[in-house]
């Protein structure tokens, strides 16, 4: 299997048909198919269904883009690993939950760069388990998640930083004139929550709240998407502060939980974990950000 056929492929699902894809190739159609061709057969399995106008991917094939799509970003992150040279160049990939503490490394590839250190910073958004699965892969140098780590799989670094739990609610509830809410109040009320916390049950030690007894009107991944289910009324979000704006013109207020609730962040990276120049540098501000 080449890395070759293996963008022949991608650029085809990309693209939506073979001729298009060809086109876009520089190669003919026949050439193009009989390498697809060549690809199912030497896995054995069927890729794709040949319709009149565009191709449709079968479950075999939806597999294997996926791991098309992952092989061909590690070939890159390679590539671009062992061809720096001097001055010192190069990229760094990061997988990261959405929180305030993304700063750290905006503030940390800023300063290489400004002292000449030609970095550039790849960033992932993503739950845990997103960042976790890349990282395994090998796809990403390091992971950015809330709260603890797997001591078991990877170094870590705390990072001086500490996000504050409550609820994104509309600024015409009677609750966005409230300067805290009780976690008791909790089971009352309508909520969209982390799908990731729910499934794995956090609740419970966070908050002292299973959740069974709360009242769940929606689940989310990525908070921006469940800032708009509570712009329109849907429920109030189980977020952390700073990463919506609530501020000026914004249909949303934040109100802090009682007693006060707070996550930390974790820089990680797999144990043993060989860098590149760049990252180890990079590695570098962070310790030294963490140990202000």
């Amino acid at each position: 299997m080449e890395i070759r056929v293996l963008n022949y492929f991608l650029a085809v699902v990309r693209e939506g048909n073979i001729t298009a894809a060809a086109r876009m190739l520089h190669v003919s159609q026949p050439t193009l198919s009989r390498q697809l061709m060549e690809l199912e057969e030497e896995l054995g399995v069927t890729l794709m269904i040949r319709g009149n106008r565009r191709i449709e991917l079968t479950d075999e094939g939806v597999i294997f883009h996926k791991r098309a799509e992952e092989i061909i970003s590690l070939v890159e992150k390679t590539r671009s690993e062992i061809s720096a040279g001097e001055p010192v160049s190069g990229d760094i990939y990061i997988g990261a939950a959405e929180a305030r503490g993304v700063k750290i490394i905006a503030d940390a590839v800023k300063e290489l760069k400004d002292e000449g250190i030609e970095i550039r910073c790849h960033i992932t958004s993503g739950n845990a388990v997103d960042v976790a699965e890349r990282l395994d892969k090998g796809l990403i140098d390091f992971g950015l998640l809330l709260g603890n780590s797997d001591s078991r799989k990877y170094n870590s670094l705390r990072l001086p930083a500490r996000d504050r739990w409550g609820l994104l609610v509309r600024k015409d509830s009677p609750l966005a004139e409230r300067g805290e809410i009780g976690i008791s109040e909790l089971p009352s009320l309508p909520l969209i929550i982390s799908k990731q916390a729910l499934e794995n049950n956090e609740f419970s030690g966070h908050l002292g709240v299973h959740a069974d007894k709360l009242n769940i009107t929606a689940t989310y991944n990525l908070l921006y998407n469940a800032s708009v289910m509570a712009e329109e009324g849907l429920g109030c979000v189980l977020c952390i502060d700073g990463i919506i704006n609530t501020t000026g013109d914004s249909d949303l207020r934040f109100i802090p939980l009682r007693p006060r609730l707070y996550t930390h962040m974790d820089l990680v990276w797999k144990r043993y974990q060989v860098f590149s120049k760049p990252a180890e540098l990079f590695l570098e501000k962070i310790r030294k950000q963490a140990d202000l």
